[in-house]
């Protein structure tokens, strides 16, 4: 009976198909909600950090890149935390022309002496892909050092060997579909200790800078209706953010009054309007923070703009605890809709019914 639903919806509204499938994994499948529902309470150290429990000496870690995205960074945090320091435990290899013959020394190193080993875009050299699956093979046969572990990075593509992927843990850092769920993981990006001892008006500004965030992201999926041209916005813009908030609020934490203005412009003129090219994307990146950024935030402001007389809301909570944060957008943040973004409830006709066809296109 569920799949025949689906097949009505199918032939009548395609562009409910995305949703109507989510409620049929959620119902059908045990533990559905599992697979619809990405983990987005952990942050990328908590599973990087899980991954590595998982590694092994043969079973490498592989990273496929996103914008905005730094994997060395993350493994060089990751190895501080494990007491190695990674400018002597740790090799890193960007892959191009004549760096293999270096990559093969440094894998020799860190197989015998314990040391982690991180390869870069190895997407750019496919045959030497080949050999490293090969050496693996070997260090397989032959047993490695027990520390010692190897991480890959490289751009989504065709080229990379399937033993390879197959013998690898393989990690992303894409973001999630939907309001709720990019919240959630934007604020998540945070660890405990970034929030829980800030002072509240910074814990206020910040979740209001995560909704921003995602507001940013998601209205690229309306097409030419979001934004005027497709912008590479990512994690490293929230972060890069949050540090100028608490440089900002650390600056003026004597006054007592809060730089809305300077804020304002370096959130959307710098941070996210760096990606901007198009004047009118310009000044609505400005409108959203002039809505967002202000006194008002910090009594409780509605953060969905122009829903009075609506039945929808989202309000910015006081300043609360980590773990009540991420409980209040999981049981206050409204089913998705357009209005979230100001826009109509249709606008969202175009791209559902796209995503019905680039799926039905995959399937077949």
């Amino acid at each position: 009976m569920p799949f025949q639903k689906l097949l009505v919806v199918r032939v009548l509204r395609p562009d409910r198909i995305p949703s109507a499938i989510d409620n049929f994994v959620r119902k059908t499948l045990p533990r559905g909600d599992d697979f619809v529902d990405c983990d987005s309470t952990s942050s990328f150290q908590q599973v990087l950090l899980s991954s590595y429990m998982d590694s092994t000496t043969t079973t490498p870690i592989y990273f496929i890149l996103s914008p905005g995205a730094n994997p060395v960074r993350e493994v060089e945090i990751l190895a501080r935390k494990q007491g190695n320091d990674p400018s002597k435990m740790m090799h890193s290899v960007a892959l191009g022309q004549g760096q293999d013959v270096v990559a093969m020394n440094k894998l020799d190193i860190g197989h015998k002496e314990g040391h982690w080993v991180m390869l870069q875009n190895v997407h750019l050299m496919p045959k030497f892909l080949t050999d490293l699956e090969k050496k693996l093979d070997a260090f397989a046969i032959e047993g490695s050092n027990p520390a010692f572990r190897l991480f890959m990075s490289s751009d989504p593509a065709t080229s990379i060997p399937i033993g390879l992927l197959e013998k690898s843990i393989k990690l992303t850092n894409e973001p999630p579909q939907g309001v709720k769920l990019n919240i959630k993981k934007a604020f998540t990006f945070f660890s405990k200790e970034d929030i829980e001892d800030k002072d509240p008006k910074v814990k206020t500004i910040l979740f209001a800078l995560c909704f921003f965030h995602t507001v940013m992201l998601e209205r690229r999926k309306f097409g030419p209706k979001g934004w005027n041209m497709k912008y590479p916005f990512n994690m490293g813009d929230l972060r890069d953010s949050a540090v100028v908030l608490n440089n900002y609020m650390e600056n003026n934490a004597s006054s007592g009054k809060i730089p809305w203005d300077d804020l304002k412009y370096l959130f959307g003129e710098i941070m996210y309007g760096g990606h901007i090219v198009d004047n009118w994307d310009r000044i609505l990146c400005a409108a959203y923070l002039d809505s967002i950024m202000n006194d008002q935030l910090l009594d409780e402001a509605e953060l969905f703009p122009f829903i009075e007389g609506k039945p929808i809301s989202f309000k910015c909570p006081t300043a609360m605890p980590y773990e009540k944060y991420i409980e209040y957008i999981e049981t206050e943040c409204p089913a998705e809709t357009p209005l979230a973004f100001g826009m109509h409830p249709n606008a969202e006709i175009d791209f559902r019914t796209m995503q019905c066809i680039e799926l039905f296109s995959t399937l077949q």
